[in-house]
């Protein structure tokens, strides 16, 4: 796949049919969208090309995070390449793009830069300056431009419509174990290993910590039944995803606890894969209570990680090698 991320790099390109949208999650409804577009491609021997953004258009607009991100830059990139697509167009949100008039936004972007023959987007996709833009608006440009459009509804899971802001209000619950439902694969987050106070180590719990991301959507605070990717392996593991109350500064972070890992990990860069909440954060009188209850958390993580493997046959409800 090749990726843009300025409109000037966007040259000599073959004809396009093309996925529209932010794909903020990447979950089922984006990736079948997707999906259906390098299928589509496939058949009519063009290129498949999807058009995102790198950040969220409103966040921008208002100047603050008011949309926290499911994927990073990065992450969405590696899960649209894998969908088959030849060209992804990433582009910053800039003031040039904010302005396009919706007639701007299919005529200079969409057919004269993007080389889109088809287009498809999801039922409730906007364009152009202050959002004008509707698929009226698009349909309308089809049938006099002769390009063809083609609208996807909402995939449905247990009677639920699959959206962005949904994933996010189950994870900010603390109902991880609810995700991979609804975005094919589990909730996770990745970074830098970070040096910490040390004091898990002292009290025989070594962990391994991610500082948070204000921009990207969190869980609720607690501690989670988790897995750790790194370097081609994976280890099972618990987190504890908070201010560590107890001994904490006051300032977010994940901590994980490797089971059955030796060797240290700072400045390495760890995905970790959230699959269930144990409990709530709590705060302790003191370091020998906080050790006790670690103790039991690991003992319930443990049989969490080994009832998994053990799950009914034909489970998928292992982790998406998507990552690693």
């Amino acid at each position: 796949m090749i990726t843009f991320s300025d409109l000037k790099e966007i040259r000599n390109i073959d004809d396009t049919v093309i996925a529209l949208g932010n794909f903020d999650g990447m979950h089922t409804g984006h990736t079948e969208l997707i999906r259906k577009t390098a299928e589509t491609a496939r058949r009519r021997g063009m290129k498949s090309a999807v058009f995102t953004f790198t950040g969220n258009p409103r966040n921008v607009i208002e100047g603050k995070t008011l949309i926290r991100s499911l994927l990073s830059p990065a992450d969405k990139e590696e899960i649209i390449g894998g969908l088959g697509i030849d060209y992804l167009f990433s582009l910053p949100f800039s003031e040039d793009v904010r302005r396009m008039t919706p007639e701007e936004f299919i005529e200079g972007l969409l057919l004269g830069v993007f080389r889109a023959r088809e287009v498809f987007c999801g039922f409730n996709y906007r364009f152009g300056a202050g959002r004008a833009g509707s698929l009226s608006t698009l349909r309308e440009a089809a049938a006099y431009r002769g390009f063809a459009l083609n609208v996807l509804k909402p995939v449905v899971v247990e009677g639920k419509a699959v959206s962005s802001s949904m994933i996010r209000e189950i994870i900010a619950k603390g109902m991880v174990d609810e995700c991979r439902k609804y975005m094919g694969r589990n909730y996770s987050i990745a970074g830098k290993v970070v040096s910490g106070n040390r004091i898990g180590r002292t009290i025989g719990f070594p962990t391994c910590n991610l500082l948070i991301d204000g921009e990207m959507a969190s869980p609720a605070r607690g501690v989670y039944v988790t897995t750790c990717f790194f370097g081609g392996h994976t280890f099972p593991g618990v987190t504890n995803f908070g201010i560590r109350p107890t001994i904490g500064d006051g300032k977010k972070t994940a901590e994980t606890h490797l089971f059955d890992f030796e060797g240290d990990l700072y400045g390495k860069e760890i995905r970790v894969e959230f699959l269930k909440k144990i409990r709530d954060e709590i705060k302790f009188d003191n370091v020998g209570q906080l050790a006790a209850q670690i103790a039991a958390d690991i003992r319930t993580a443990r049989g969490c990680h080994l009832a998994r493997q053990r799950g009914p046959a034909g489970d998928d409800s292992g982790s998406l090698p998507m990552f690693e």
